[in-house]
């Protein structure tokens, strides 16, 4: 096991009606704020009503920038970053799912750098302050309510990329499971895959001596896969779409990451693939990782069988152990096919057109993964893999 360091700062706000608490805990942070949205679900469920009328009864004054989409645009960002500062704004309140918190993670780091915000997110500079952030949290996915993570899609050569910093953690998130029952099917199939992509990032690890830390993993993964199928067949089981909401936020907010170093390669092809076809990331996420299983397993065959044994069920003594670490990542693919999700390319409607564009660009600033380093011909040969299945 790795030395760490372990800071979730984030305070979690849980259950039912707590959306009608949002106007107190904004008011420990600001007077003037942006309220940040996407583009109507929060209006038909009647959140955003609960919000405002909560925010009025606390006296906040706030400005409204809603329109964000996902795969969050650049655009957006730079707009919002303008608002705060003309209307002097001291907190962002995000009302949505990660898109949502991902861009006002962006405009917070943005409003008081006098450069480009997009600068964070090719490495040019790294933001030392940012405005505080708070999260009403619509859909249990990208677990941005309480990471360090923001993820924008430039439309400037559509580039999806990454920042990472402590200071754009969420300073609370209110997390209402009752809020996701109306999601579609495919939306939670979508969550699902990114909760669970979050997890496997960090369990293929090449550090020993990190059992604690691979036991919550596959809990947290067990636990999604078992409430996935659940809420599929009653959107309005509370206790199942709780425990994927939870499972969501300890997916992403560095615990499981504690004392070991992930690999993130699938996540950084994924990014080519939704920011040029613009498709939801976690069906994305569908597609690539088990390519990438298949592409390194052989790296290490041991903890692939210990991914299918004690995620999947496999018999520990299924033929062999190269044909136990392969059964496992075939019942994650069926897995993802079972609740509606692509696993090709042709499934989601992408061509083989741009298959050396999203390598080249996936690669431009070298290698990556660290599981196992992955170069420009590798990258490809993993997207060659998915084209027609």
């Amino acid at each position: 096991m790795k030395n760490f360091e372990f800071l979730s700062p984030t305070k979690i706000i849980f259950g039912r009606n707590t959306e009608e608490r949002v106007g107190e805990e904004v008011k420990r942070y600001g007077k003037k704020i942006l309220l940040h949205y996407g583009k109507g679900s929060i209006f038909r469920t009647g959140l955003y009503d609960k919000v405002i009328k909560s925010l009025k009864d606390s006296g906040v004054e706030f400005i409204e920038l809603g329109g964000v989409q996902p795969n969050p645009r650049l655009s957006l960002v730079r707009e919002g970053i303008e608002i705060c500062r003309k209307n002097r704004i001291d907190f962002i309140l995000a009302v949505g799912g990660g898109s949502v918190i991902d861009s006002a993670k962006a405009i917070a780091v943005g409003v008081p750098y006098e450069g480009d915000v997009w600068d964070f997110y090719t490495g040019k500079a790294e933001p030392k302050t940012a405005l505080p952030v708070g999260v009403v949290l619509t859909i249990p996915a990208a677990g941005s309510e309480a990471s360090k993570s923001s993820v924008i899609t430039n439309e400037d050569g559509w580039y999806k990329r990454s920042l990472n910093v402590d200071i754009i953690r969420p300073r609370f998130a209110i997390m209402n499971p009752e809020i996701t029952f109306t999601l579609s099917p495919y939306q939670t199939a979508c969550g699902v895959a990114d909760i669970m992509a979050h997890v496997m990032e960090r369990y293929f690890t090449n550090d020993r001596g990190v059992d604690f830390t691979d036991r919550l993993c596959e809990a947290t993964l067990k636990t999604v896969i078992e409430n996935t199928f659940i809420v599929l067949k009653n959107p309005t089981d509370y206790d199942a779409r709780a425990q994927i909401m939870w499972a969501s936020t300890v997916a992403h907010n560095d615990l499981l990451s504690t004392g070991r170093t992930g690999d993130w390669a699938s996540h950084m092809i994924e990014h080519e693939l939704s920011g040029i076809y613009d498709i939801p990331h976690g069906a994305g996420l569908a597609i690539v990782f088990p390519a990438w299983m298949k592409y390194v397993y052989r790296h290490n065959i041991e903890r692939f069988a210990q991914f299918a044994v004690r995620v999947w069920n496999v018999d520990p003594n299924f033929e062999s152990l190269e044909m136990t670490a392969l059964e496992g990542i075939e019942r994650l693919r069926r897995f993802f096919k079972d609740i509606g999700l692509p696993t090709t390319l042709r499934e989601a409607n992408i061509g083989e057109d741009r298959l050396e564009e999203m390598a080249n660009k996936c690669t431009e600033r070298g290698e990556i993964g660290n599981f196992v380093k992955l170069n420009r011909e590798d990258v490809l040969n993993i997207l060659r893999s998915v084209a027609k299945g």
